[in-house]
């Protein structure tokens, strides 16, 4: 099924063909048209994938989660855990994300906050955070972040943010490079990892082959109140870029990233 979805998407309707086109050839300015439309396609394959595994949030079984996604060193999150420390987490889109919030949910019996950016149609929105939350996951959207992280402060939680998404113009003025392109970036997760002190965890999802991932944790700042101003944010989308790097095929790039520029 997956693989008619790729036909109808790439060959009959060329979803998004032309964002993906353009952010590869901005992405990958050295790559010939060839290399880049085998990672066009690959993307497309993927995401089919993505869609119906998605789909599949909304019956899988924590057996089944645990099966298609092996933690391969949970003790790093868990070793904040034991300590009373709660953690700010940071993804992206790149892997299956949305499946990787169940799988962090079953991972601990600690709360799990996922900052999300809500949708315009409330309707889809109150049926995707019904899906993401079936195993105790608390959805929260980006205006109500603080509240409640300082509500659970003063127990162990994870607050998860997809922090490679483009804000709005109007609430965010800092671009840093990123893929080569001045990209236009949110600063809450490093503001509030700095005010609170809470460590900084990368959570990686790979793909290990068709509908299996591994999910890696990496700790980038055990004291980010300690860092410089904007050093969280860039050590991030670093971070990110090698993956992408690795693996350009994972990332969403049907998504507008770079809609905004620099004004000088």
């Amino acid at each position: 099924m997956s693989d008619l979805l790729f036909i109808v998407l790439y060959h009959f309707i060329g979803y998004r063909k032309k964002v993906v086109y353009a952010n590869l050839s901005a992405a990958f300015p050295n790559k010939s048209t060839k290399e880049k439309k085998q990672i066009a396609k690959k993307f497309y394959i993927f995401l089919a994938d993505m869609l119906f595994e998605t789909i599949k949030m909304s019956s899988i079984s924590a057996k089944e989660v645990k099966k298609r996604i092996i933690l391969t060193n949970e003790q790093e999150v868990n070793r904040h855990f034991v300590q009373g420390t709660p953690i700010i987490g940071t993804t992206a889109h790149y892997g299956n994300w949305e499946l990787g919030i169940h799988r962090l949910s079953i991972m601990t019996k600690n709360p799990v906050l996922i900052i999300y950016k809500p949708l315009t149609n409330k309707g889809f929105e109150k049926i995707f955070n019904n899906i993401r939350s079936r195993f105790h996951a608390q959805m929260v959207p980006m205006r109500q972040t603080i509240r409640q992280i300082l509500a659970h402060r003063n127990q162990p939680h994870i607050s998860m943010f997809l922090s490679d998404q483009t804000p709005v113009r109007s609430e965010a003025d800092y671009f840093i490079p990123f893929l080569g392109q001045p990209t236009l970036v949110f600063l809450g997760m490093e503001k509030i990892a700095k005010s609170t002190g809470f460590p900084v965890v990368y959570c990686h999802i790979d793909r290990i082959k068709r509908g299996y991932y591994a999910c890696t944790f990496t700790t980038l700042f055990e004291e980010p109140q300690l860092t410089k101003k904007h050093e969280i944010t860039e050590a991030y989308h670093n971070l990110l870029e090698q993956y992408i790097g690795e693996k350009p095929e994972l990332w969403l790039w049907s998504h507008r990233r770079w809609k905004h520029k620099p004004t000088s």
